[in-house]
């Protein structure tokens, strides 16, 4: 058999043309020991903090520990798949999240994953997970209201957009209640949102998804999934995923509000990968970084300046507390951080005054900025009213003989305390907030029985929408309550009264 030369030599000619050298450069450890959702790995010793590793069974990590012989590395997944003396290899990567509105609707994992069953997310964007927040420089002073729904809220701790407004109180107080209020109030608001579920119960997490898609929320609305049978490192990164997500719409200019619920439980997990660390722990056995954790996770909620296209992300963190101890070494950081508190009280709760909002301690520190024209006008006075109610009531139940102002005051709060009640998923619009609120605080329910201030409440709003639409609509239009819109709501009222029969027939019945 005869062999051609150039033939032989012009296949070697193709191949040294066609030939790319493809070095695969990577920095490989091993693993020396693996357990509770974290690995000490030997050998990545160019590493960066942060920084996602591939583990040969699949798994990925985040550089956590930077230690002299050795590598601390959180487990993003099912760390049982991980076996002593398996192979890790460094990607130069931080750990990112896909983003867009291929994520509205849907329930993701901390990583991105849908676990709703509604197939792949399909989107090219992603965002890192971890980012410098926002400088001062790069932010505006917040303005624009983001209205919850809730007449105790709007009214007396106004949320405006780029805020970080804590939900505070014990379990069982409806501190998620109220964050989901807020959420189905964006319906039409063109606000995105995102709930994060840090260590909750799955069955907890379900019945939220439930709520949200019975009353439309969900068609714009991310939930963020890390519950009680998730590993801690995946709680952990929870809070920070979700911020990521929510900051493709802030970066871009839209509106963004993210719920975060709740970071008690993040602490607590980022308490037991420190202790498994062996970081040296401080206060409560919590590593001294923890204020760190959660303050440089708010920070990155800002209302943007025009020249970043004046877009916001809005933040609600809520902290469960033990037996009211809002001392506590994480209610007082994450206090120190916020700008307000939306204080819930269990003794409030259970006497049926739901929102259960302490008004006394309750806070915004962001004010009348964040609030429209026409509610600054009807709720001025409200929250003093009802701190001065509440002292008044104290000294009533004494049994001391009561002058008739002082006891016509303490009929107009247990009349303002009962219009301030509100069922859950049951958000107001603005306007009929302003108009039942313009109603209590001058006088207009005083004659009218406490058990039956929210059936007039109900009624009062339908008169209102059926018989008096140009009224709600210039309010609408103005934000603001003129002297003609005044007049035009005192005839409504008056119309209405003498309308309905809400009187109260006997006196005793007052303090029902």
């Amino acid at each position: 058999m005869k062999f051609n030369s150039d033939e032989i030599a012009s296949v070697i000619q193709k191949e040294i043309e066609n030939y790319a050298a493809q070095i695969d450069v990577r920095e490989v450890g091993r693993v020396l020991e693996v357990g509770d959702g974290i690995a000490q790995v030997y050998g990545l010793s160019g590493v960066m903090a942060g920084e996602m590793v591939e583990f040969s069974s699949g798994p990925i990590g985040l550089a956590f520990n930077l230690e002299e012989n050795s590598v601390g590395i959180i487990i993003l997944g099912d760390y049982l798949s991980i076996n002593e003396g398996d192979e890790v290899r460094s990607t130069g990567k931080l750990l990112s999240v896909p983003v867009g509105d291929a994520l509205l609707g849907r329930v993701v994992d901390p990583l991105g994953n849908p676990m709703d069953g509604k197939g792949p997310i399909v989107t090219s964007k992603r965002r890192n997970v971890e980012v410098i927040a926002t400088g001062v420089a790069e932010r505006k002073p917040v303005t624009q209201p983001l209205q919850t729904g809730i007449k105790a809220v709007d009214a007396m701790t106004p949320i405006g957009r780029g805020q970080r407004e804590l939900i505070i109180g014990d379990r069982k107080t409806g501190k998620t209640a109220v964050a989901l209020d807020a959420i189905i109030n964006q319906r039409d608001s063109g606000v995105k949102c995102f709930y994060v579920a840090v260590g909750q119960k799955e069955s907890t997490v379900a019945g939220v998804i439930e709520r949200l898609r019975e009353t439309g929320a969900m068609d714009y609305t991310t939930v963020i999934v890390a519950g009680a049978s998730s590993p801690a490192p995946l709680q952990y990164v929870a809070p920070y995923a979700g911020t990521a997500m929510a900051e493709e719409y802030m970066f871009n200019g839209g509106h963004a509000l993210i719920v975060y619920d709740d970071l008690s439980k993040q602490a607590v997990a980022y308490r037991q990968l420190s202790l498994l660390m062996r970081r040296p722990p401080g206060r409560e056995a919590f590593p001294g970084d923890v204020f760190y954790c959660h303050s440089r996770l708010l920070e990155r909620s800002a209302k943007l300046s025009d020249a970043l296209g004046g877009g916001s992300l809005t933040s609600l963190p809520i902290i469960e507390t033990l037996e009211g101890e809002v001392s506590a070494y994480i209610p007082t950081n994450v206090i120190s951080i916020t700008d307000g508190q939306i204080y819930l009280q269990p003794d409030l709760f259970f006497a049926g005054i739901k929102p259960a909002m302490n008004v006394g301690i309750s806070v915004s520190r962001v004010g009348g900025a964040a609030q429209i024209k026409a509610m600054k006008k009807v709720a001025g006075g409200l929250r003093l009213n009802l701190a001065a109610f509440r002292e008044l009531e104290a000294f009533a139940q004494l049994g001391t003989e009561l002058d008739p102002a002082t006891q016509a005051r303490l009929d107009r709060g247990y009349r303002l305390v009962e219009l301030l009640k509100q069922g859950v998923f049951n958000p107001l619009n603005v306007v009929d907030e302003v108009l039942v609120i313009y109603a209590g605080t001058r006088g207009h329910l005083d004659k009218v029985a406490v058990n039956r201030v929210q059936e007039w409440e109900k009624t009062f709003l339908t008169f209102m929408k059926d018989q008096k639409p140009e009224i709600r609509q210039a309010i609408a239009d103005s934000n603001d309550l003129s002297d003609d819109t005044i007049q035009q709501i005192e005839g409504a009222l008056k119309e209405f009264n003498s309308q309905h029969d809400f009187v109260v027939v006997d006196e005793e019945a007052i303090v029902a």
